[in-house]
């Protein structure tokens, strides 16, 4: 505040100073719109009823009151001190708005998008969810988890399209594995329970459109054993989980492919569960198609895997750290999709 009183009070003494001949009155609205840029209307308010008296010393020290360019001049600040402090009031109205917008949204992402707790029976997550709009605060892309007896299962998914639709699918499957975890002891027939649950949503009609054949829901489901030395994987059209383990990046691709979820009768698949090896000391990296699909200023998409390779963190907070800060870096800020991440470790003893 005190940056615009002193130029009230520098334009006022350099006024004086100049003499009738020169008129520098009209420069004080200058004070009530820098006031605007980072205070709210009543300080604004105050700086230009200051601005307004200054114009009145100003008419009394050049003794020119009455003259019609003195009242233009007076009329003109007082007019666009009016307008500055209406729409300083707007401004503030539509901040408070947003606040609780924003505030709403990390509600809800917090209650669909629960970030993962760092210890599950033998294992270390660490998660990473990023928006491709700035100003949302969920998105198309999805992750879960669920301990369930003798093992751990996780979910990362991600469903095709963008805005409110994908959002719902996406809260509707994660919402389905969160129900249906806990219950379904074999991991076939989970899928097959969050296959159906993606078909319904997808396939329901939408502002009156009916459903195109296009949408569907790319996932991996993980059983993770706590006794025995290996992981289940279940991928319906999912960019394969890597295995991180002596110093080595493993892809663990599906040996039989699957369709994505929710395309109904376009593909009725068995979910073909494949198994690898999980020792103590490994790590597991699930990702979204925005990691590997972000593109650098020259096109090239992110090499994921050389990074993995020259990388040394083992610990999976690090690791989701250190991929955050490069990903971001790469693609300067701006990302074109909706990215997940989850990084488990089987922690040794």
């Amino acid at each position: 505040m005190l940056l615009p009183l002193s130029l009230v009070v520098l334009i006022v003494v350099a006024d004086i100073a100049a003499g009738p001949k020169i008129h520098l009155g009209p420069l004080l609205i200058v004070a009530p719109a820098l006031t605007a840029s980072f205070a709210g209307p009543v300080e604004v308010a105050l700086i230009g009823s200051v601005a307004i008296g200054a114009e009145l010393i100003i008419g009394t020290a050049d003794r020119w009151r009455g003259i019609a360019e003195y009242e233009s001049h007076l009329f003109s600040l007082v007019f666009v001190s009016v307008l500055i402090v209406f729409f300083s009031a707007a401004r503030q109205r539509h901040q408070r708005e947003l606040a609780i917008v924003r505030s709403v949204a990390e509600t809800a992402q917090r209650a669909l998008m629960r970030p993962l707790p760092e210890r599950v029976g033998p294992l270390r997550i660490a998660s990473l969810y990023l928006t491709a709009q700035q100003e949302a605060r969920i998105g198309g892309d999805l992750y879960g988890a669920a301990r369930i007896v003798g093992g751990t299962r996780l979910i990362i998914g991600d469903v095709r399209g963008k805005g409110l639709t994908a959002v719902d699918t996406a809260a509707l499957v994660i919402g389905a594995f969160c129900a249906a975890a806990h219950q379904r002891s074999p991991v076939r027939e989970l899928l097959t329970f969050l296959d159906g649950a993606a078909s319904v949503e997808l396939t329901a009609p939408r502002d009156g459109e009916q459903w195109s054949g296009e949408n569907f829901v790319t996932a991996a489901v993980l059983d993770i054993p706590d006794d025995e030395p290996c992981v289940h994987v279940v991928n319906r059209g999912h960019p394969p989980p890597l295995l991180l383990a002596g110093g080595q990046v493993r892809e663990l691709g599906a040996t039989r492919p699957a369709p994505p979820l929710g395309l109904g009768e376009l593909a009725a698949a068995d979910s073909h569960v494949d198994t690898f090896p999980f020792r103590r000391g490994d790590l597991l990296l699930l990702y979204t198609d925005g990691v590997i699909e972000c593109r650098d200023a020259g096109g090239a998409f992110y090499p994921l895997r050389e990074r993995l390779l020259t990388w040394e963190e083992d610990d999976p907070a690090r690791l989701v750290e250190r991929l955050h800060e490069d990903l971001c870096a790469y693609a300067g800020d701006s990302l074109d999709d909706d990215v997940a991440v989850i990084a488990v470790k089987r922690m040794p003893g």
